[in-house]
């Protein structure tokens, strides 16, 4: 399963797929201020779609342009109350209103990272069913969480596990205590990245029992979370594009139980990170939280409830995961511990070096231009897709290679950097024979590289 590009991912897509893809291209184009020649009137006018709940069911009206439903729809309008269920339908009319087109462009670019373009706009479609219209209003709205809410590559990603330290010694109180809070979730271990399930995805052990309500602040918390997502999506490489999570539920109690940040993490993975939960799995959960469980599925789209399992044994989770690379406290034989490793002194000067990061930014945004231009000729050009899209395809390898020549001088190092499970050019240990300077372990299973065949 590893090995295998899965249906509706780059490379594996059927011709109704395809047309969708290159219409959610023209669309995203189109609002990111990118000039688009054929059509771009009916594109505009497509962009206004009804909110949720706005139209009226007794006067259907046919779309026209870009959003038009296809014949195998079930219904026309804008997205239902539960595809909606955040708000991103009238969030998105609000960022086409005052939004600058490019700061959207620029969202999207720094998100796709060593990511291929194609990959990341397929999630939104195959999240939102294949409705373009759906898929777009979720896309925008994200780009527009990741710069205005949360901050993620200005901040949280840039400014890392060493800005913690520093905030945590500041004489502000209230940032004081945010530092603090943020460093004490990492030192405990709360959750932490280790090792690959059987189809190969990256796994993040979740220890419930470390969490106390109140111990932490809801922002503290929110940002570990971010945070903790976006360094996974560093691990992933084609054609594995989700993680699974295991939540060690051993000696969880009341004490345990805090919904606000379950609800946090669920809107992430819905609504601003889709398709990116693989397989998630409760471990030993103790009867008591049956009824927790009953609240929580409530909340979860039927799509992600259907990748929760519970496993109550070592047995249980071996279905899963092989027992060798099941950690030794939960009964496996992979001898890894968890320890925070500090950040180290001089480990983020790249991020100093504004002349080489802007050398760096600059040949990207080339790259990308080049991209943009590409895939506006493949959406409008019929007669040799195949060429255009293996053009598009090498592009998006320049795109990949040259975000880990960047990613030193705009992402501050982690204690997965420190540990050597993410090294230099992409290159991710999972389990490597030699381990990085001070990493406290040495263990020896695999070696993945981001390369160039990757692409699909």
């Amino acid at each position: 399963m590893a090995g295998s590009t899965l249906p509706g991912r780059p490379g594996n897509l059927t011709a109704d797929q395809e047309a969708r893809l290159k219409e959610l291209w023209t669309a995203t184009l189109t609002v990111f201020g990118v000039q688009a020649e054929g059509k771009p009137e009916v594109v505009k006018d497509s962009l206004s779609v009804p909110q949720a709940g706005n139209s009226d069911p007794t006067t259907k009206k046919k779309k026209s342009g870009l959003f038009r439903r296809h014949k195998d729809d079930d219904d026309e309008g804008a997205p239902t109350s539960q595809e909606d269920k955040y708000g991103q339908s009238k969030e998105f009319q609000q960022v086409l209103a005052t939004e600058n087109p490019e700061n959207l462009r620029r969202a999207f670019w720094s998100m796709v990272k060593h990511d291929h373009p194609d990959g990341l706009l397929l999630r939104f479609l195959r999240a939102r069913k294949w409705d373009v219209h759906n898929a777009l209003v979720m896309l925008i709205a994200t780009m527009n969480w990741r710069m205005k809410e949360v901050h993620v590559d200005d901040d949280v990603m840039k400014n890392g596990e060493a800005q913690a330290v520093i905030d945590s010694t500041s004489s502000n109180a209230a940032v004081k205590k945010e530092g603090l809070d943020f460093l004490a979730q990492l030192r405990l271990g709360k959750s932490f990245l280790h090792g690959m399930d059987k189809a190969g995805r990256p796994m993040c052990f979740v220890r419930v029992r470390l969490h106390k309500q109140g111990e932490q602040s809801e922002t503290s918390l929110e940002r570990y979370t971010v945070y903790t997502i976006e360094t996974a999506r560093l691990l992933l490489s084609p054609p594995v594009d989700t993680a699974a999570i295991v939540f060690d539920m051993t000696g969880f109690s009341m004490a345990n139980m805090d919904y606000s940040p379950v609800k946090f993490m669920i809107k992430c993975f819905e609504a601003n990170y889709p398709e990116s939960l693989g397989v998630v799995l409760v471990h030993k959960s103790p009867w008591i939280f049956h009824s927790i469980w009953k609240i929580i599925k409530g909340w979860l789209d039927p799509v992600v409830a259907s990748k929760v399992h519970f496993t109550q044994n070592l047995e249980e989770l071996e279905q899963f995961i092989e027992k060798s690379r099941i950690i030794k406290e939960l009964g496996g034989d992979d001898p890894f511990e968890y320890r925070y490793v500090e950040p180290r002194d001089g480990e983020n000067e790249r991020l100093s070096d504004e002349g080489t990061r802007q050398r760096l930014l600059d040949e990207r945004a080339s790259v990308v231009k080049e991209y943009e231009a590409m895939t506006h000729e493949w959406t409008v050009n019929s007669q040799d897709g195949t060429t255009l899209q293996q053009k598009r395809n090498d592009l998006a390898e320049r795109l990949r290679s040259g975000y880990w020549q960047l990613d030193p001088y705009v992402r501050a190092r982690s204690i997965y950097d420190r540990l050597g499970l993410i090294g230099e050019s992409g290159i991710i240990r999972y389990y490597d024979e030699v381990a990085a300077p001070n990493a406290d372990r040495k263990h020896g299973i695999k070696s993945t590289e981001h390369g160039a065949d990757d692409v699909d």
